[in-house]
């Protein structure tokens, strides 16, 4: 019957010579195409559409023998005969695994590749075929989704109704499924995989056995990860009867899957519709390290790395290298990711100095030891115990200047930190920097690539949205007043504007000769943030340039006016107000320049 399949089974030499008989008839007659033996099982498939009317006749003079075969074989698995089912595209430890199982008894049911690796290694193996009685079809598609197999794996062990069904039909339990899938997250993140591809790698067969086995934990234990073998077989040979592990593994099974499935479902968004925002998210998150704690000693905390395919090879503190010093505490991955996002968006050589997420001191020259020091002198005392950040490789001579560097506040004491971050380091440069402290973390990052995803939490939600990713280079800022600034007056102005954007609102920066003199961060009011920002200058304010994340609401008698009082030659700001003319008024009355960057960079 075209399209159709059933299995007739002819018996050995010792069988019925009746049914035995029939069987060689039928296939004398070309009605029957033998495609598979095993031992004393011979399965056939029919293939004449001229059997329709015959179908329920053949099947009726295979059944009987097809199942008291397969019966026998149920019940000598029921009976004490273990079965491991295994099904691996990653074929690590794969040999370790499979001698263990059969030193423990265990038959060995395996697929493809898996079973010739297994083979290979000498291990006994019974293939799936050989228990459905159907070969492997679809290029691959279709393996194990059959009866024989899941019915094996689903069955519940203490259902009487069961393990009837079990019986009736010749199927066997499994006890051990030890299964792992198609590597599409390595395939589609490669890049340049062409659709059709990236669809061929989704995996259906494996998903469905894990799912069976996790359901079924109570009577099947499930391996997703190679890790996971050594504690399966010491479990095994204890004989032990803990549904705690079972659990711990079934648990497992799920996400692994739950994560392939987030990774496919990305994937094909792109292809599909590309928006950032698609109508549902899955955020697939793996630990990487349990914290001392969190922000604070009473609070517990971990680290996760985000797997989503979006953030393969896209850089960041999270898949930084540390190279020396104690592990990394929450505030620690804060203010180093402040850092390293401040530092990575300036093209000269910058030196960026952090504190509790707000960057205290930032410089750019083409000497970066003129950059280090300058950094620290903006705020010598925030710096202290703060994150220092480059954009350039850390040689022997920054290292030294790191290593050596005195207090500009009382030329004695070594400067302290707790984090040193750069994109690469020479190997004398990492030596010299090991010998500073013991504590001191030294992290190896790769820049942060534009476009990503930003996610905040808030209660019961997340919050989505486009990275900040503009810099000066991106926009026009426009002279709204009537003094032009001299270029290095414009190039402070772009130099302030792209320091603010990394400053907490409400946020003024004050910088001169592309380094940082003051900022002042965090206040509830920008006239707040300003005197500070002014104070921290000193009397390096004069003609420095001041930028502005937000524009000001008030200018008479108000932060543009204190600005202008204190010397400022340039301001920058988003504009915006209904008061930006008073803003403009208040420049021209003092002979600051005014720039509008119509861009706006709150950061909370």
């Amino acid at each position: 019957m075209l399209g159709l399949a059933t299995t007739a089974t002819a018996t050995t030499a010792t069988a019925a010579p009746t049914t035995a008989a029939k069987n060689r008839v039928l296939c004398s007659s070309g009605r029957l195409q033998r495609w598979f033996q095993r031992s004393s099982v011979a399965c056939y498939r029919i293939s004449s559409p001229s059997l329709r009317s015959n179908f329920c006749a053949v099947k009726a003079m295979a059944e009987a023998d097809t199942i008291s075969i397969l019966k026998a074989q149920s019940q000598s698995n029921a009976s004490g005969n273990k079965q491991a089912l295994i099904s691996l595209s990653d074929k690590k430890d794969l040999a370790f695994l499979g001698n263990g199982l059969q030193s423990l008894g265990y038959t060995i049911v395996s697929t493809g590749g898996t079973a010739s690796a297994l083979e290979n290694a000498g291990v006994s193996v019974t293939k799936v075929e050989q228990l459905t009685c159907f070969p492997e079809m679809l290029d691959g598609r279709v393996k194990t989704l059959h009866p024989n197999i899941h019915g094996g794996i689903l069955a519940r062990r203490d259902q009487k109704l069961h393990m009837e069904a079990l019986n009736e039909h010749g199927i066997g339990t499994f006890d051990v499924v030890v299964v792992n899938l198609y590597p599409f997250y390595d395939k589609v993140s490669s890049g340049g995989i062409e659709f059709e591809d990236g669809i061929e790698n989704i995996d259906i067969g494996g998903p469905a056995m894990i799912r069976a086995a996790a359901k079924n934990h109570k009577d099947v234990l499930v391996v997703v990860d190679s890790q996971d073998y050594s504690a399966l077989l010491e479990f095994l040979q204890g004989n032990q009867d803990d549904q705690l592990f079972r659990r711990k593994l079934a648990w497992k099974a799920f996400q692994h899957v739950a994560s392939y499935d987030s990774a496919v479902s990305e994937w094909l968004w792109k292809q599909t519709v590309g928006d950032k925002f698609p109508p549902s998210l899955t955020v697939p998150l793996s630990l990487k390290s349990s914290l001392r704690y969190g922000e604070n000693p009473h609070q517990k905390a971990a680290f996760y790395v985000d797997k989503s395919l979006s953030e393969v090879n896209a850089g960041g503190i999270a898949t930084a290298i540390q190279h020396h010093g104690k592990e990394m505490s929450y505030n620690n991955y804060l203010d180093a990711d402040a850092a390293w996002n401040c530092v990575s968006e300036f093209k000269n050589p910058t030196c960026v100095i952090v504190k509790h997420t707000n960057p205290c001191g930032v410089a750019s020259r083409d000497d970066i030891l003129e950059a280090y020091r300058l950094a620290v002198k903006a705020d010598p005392v925030s710096a202290f115990g703060g994150i220092v950040a480059f954009n350039i490789e850390v040689d022997e001579a920054l290292a030294k200047e790191i290593r050596e560097f005195r207090s500009p506040t009382d030329g004695e004491t070594r400067m302290f930190y707790e984090i040193v971050v750069a994109p690469k380091y020479s190997q004398k440069g990492l030596d010299i920097l090991r010998g500073k402290s013991k504590t001191l973390r030294i992290l190896e990052a790769g820049k942060n690539e534009k476009g990503k995803l930003s996610l905040r939490q808030v209660g019961g939600g997340w919050l989505a949205q486009d990275s900040d990713d503009l810099t000066p280079e991106d926009i026009p800022f426009k002279l709204v007043s009537e003094k032009a600034p001299p270029e290095s007056e414009l190039r402070d102005a772009e130099f302030a504007w792209l320091c603010v954007k990394h400053v907490k609102s409400n946020a003024i920066v004050i910088a001169k000769n592309n380094c940082m003199l003051g900022m002042g961060s965090g206040q509830p009011n920008r006239r707040e943030s300003l005197r500070i920002a002014v104070r921290k200058a000193g009397d390096e304010v004069k003609g420095a340039a001041l930028a502005s994340d937000a524009f000001f609401p008030f200018a008479w008698k108000d932060a543009v006016e204190e600005a202008c009082e204190s010397g400022i030659g340039i301001i920058a700001e988003p504009g915006g107000s209904i008061r930006d003319g008073d803003a403009i008024n208040c420049c021209n009355k003092y002979g600051v320049s005014l720039l509008f960057t119509n861009v706006r960079h709150f950061r909370h």
